[in-house]
């Protein structure tokens, strides 16, 4: 007899696989409790049984027989929900939002930040939601490492092992001006928290990952300028993430090389987010256009991207993903309305 976990919501579309085995994940509308399919590009999977299923009450159910039989022929133990998740830079932004959707969806999550005020008072908010048991948090400066091997040993300590890895901290340094004028103490902050301190990240949970039984998955958050497009007046965050991607990609080839079978690389791209961060950009008049057009709150995109997440432990594969919020295809169409009907504008910021 199968064993079944349930996994979310009401009205979702039965069509989960296409006949060429992409994988369909759900895009969450306004109303939470409304979702529907849509193909995100994230991976092709092999031709299998389907790990996820239609109940009879309208519930989409996760077949964890079939989980556990995709995990043995690996080698591994299943990765079964709930999920253990460590998030980095996680006391404020998409940071905060993931950990409160994972939260929402039933795991145990890690959060943590280089300020043991924020992680008091962000993992006080959390608990008076959550409970207790459910999630935990410690101070970490990312650009150290030291600390992020703490950070491991204190994840080990409070749940053993961990499903979820998603490399968030970033900085910009709250600075947004041309390179000849950036300060060498911004230029230091921006490359050793989004540089060393993501190598740092990755080297220690891949380190960790490789000793757990049911491996893991790693997801590292890309930015502006991770697609090689020039990212003017924050030149050296844009080359940062632009590494972030490669550091990735090289990754994913290390572990392929290495035959490893219970550790996989992944990048995660949140689009642009209402964050202190990109808000202080807002002071031209291109800035505030594209603010206004493309920018949505964290809980949006986070309601979106945890969904997507969970997804890919859920279908049993260890091949890399790229799961994007804010596609081409969407920025393209809201630049249009913009155009055409004068939608989103002053949205966040008035506009000139």
């Amino acid at each position: 007899m199968a064993v079944t976990t349930s996994i979310s919501s009401p009205s979702l579309s039965p069509l989960l696989f296409s006949k060429t085995h992409h994988t369909y994940f759900p895009r969450l509308d306004p109303h939470p409790n409304f979702c529907k399919f849509d193909r995100c590009c994230l991976q092709t999977v092999s031709s299998r049984q389907n790990p996820l299923c239609l109940s009879s009450s309208g519930t989409w159910v996760l077949n964890a027989s079939l989980v556990r039989a995709e995990a043995s022929g690996n080698g591994r133990e299943p990765m079964v929900p709930p999920y253990n998740v460590l998030i980095t830079g996680s006391t404020k932004g998409i940071g905060y939002a993931l950990a409160k959707e994972f939260l929402k969806a039933g795991d145990n999550v890690i959060i943590c930040s280089r300020s043991a005020e924020r992680v008091k008072s962000a993992v006080q908010s959390l608990r008076e939601d959550f409970g207790e048991q459910r999630v935990w948090g410690t101070t970490c400066d990312v650009r150290e490492g030291q600390d992020v091997k703490d950070l491991v040993s204190f994840a080990q300590k409070e749940l053993k092992y961990i499903d979820i890895w998603i490399n968030n901290a970033g900085s910009n340094a709250y600075s947004f001006k041309p390179l000849s004028e950036a300060s060498d103490e911004d230029l230091i902050e921006v490359v050793t928290t989004n540089a060393l301190g993501l190598m740092l990240c990755c080297r220690e949970a891949i380190k960790m990952m490789l000793n757990q039984p049911r491996g893991g998955h790693i997801f590292n958050i890309d930015g502006a300028g991770s697609d090689g497009r020039p990212t003017p007046r924050f030149a050296a965050y844009g080359a940062t993430k632009r590494s972030a991607v490669h550091l990735t990609k090289s990754l994913q080839a290390e572990l392929q090389m290495q035959d490893v079978k219970n550790v996989a690389m992944h990048n995660l791209s949140p689009g642009m987010v209402t964050t202190d961060l990109l808000m202080s950009g807002a002071t031209t008049k291109q800035a505030k256009f594209f603010i206004n057009v493309l920018a949505e709150p964290p809980e949006v995109v986070a309601e979106y991207l945890v969904p997507n997440i969970r997804s890919v432990p859920a279908n049993g594969s260890m091949k890399p993903t790229y799961i994007r919020f804010l596609t081409g295809i969407k920025a393209y169409s809201q630049i249009f309305s913009r155009f055409a009907f004068g939608a989103r504008r002053n949205r966040y910021v008035l506009e000139d």
